[in-house]
């Protein structure tokens, strides 16, 4: 019975370092926001990437923080969302 539980304990952190290690959070600076509404739309456009588990967008800093699967979607194809959306944007600085 020790040995079982110890199985499936050692079982659980595998999985869940294995699924923490195929998150990713990025930063991007967003162009061309100038109302309220536009973070609406840049949430939007970015949530409709496959892999994209989350979208924060803040319209004071100009930002976007994504979380994704990177084997699911790309910084690129996040990018090419909200450029096609109408606001183009790229990684923040420094990441």
């Amino acid at each position: 019975m020790k040995k079982l539980i110890a199985v499936i304990i050692a079982t659980a952190l595998t999985s869940s370092a294995a699924l923490a290690a195929g998150i990713h959070t990025v930063t991007l600076d967003v162009t061309n926001m100038d109302c309220a509404v536009c973070p609406i739309t840049v949430r939007k456009a970015l949530e409709k990437v496959p892999g994209v588990t989350s979208a924060k967008v803040d319209f004071a800093t100009k930002r976007a923080e994504v979380v994704f699967d990177p084997a699911k979607a790309s910084v690129d194809a996040l990018t090419k969302a909200t450029a096609d959306a109408g606001y183009p944007s790229h990684i923040k600085q420094g990441q």
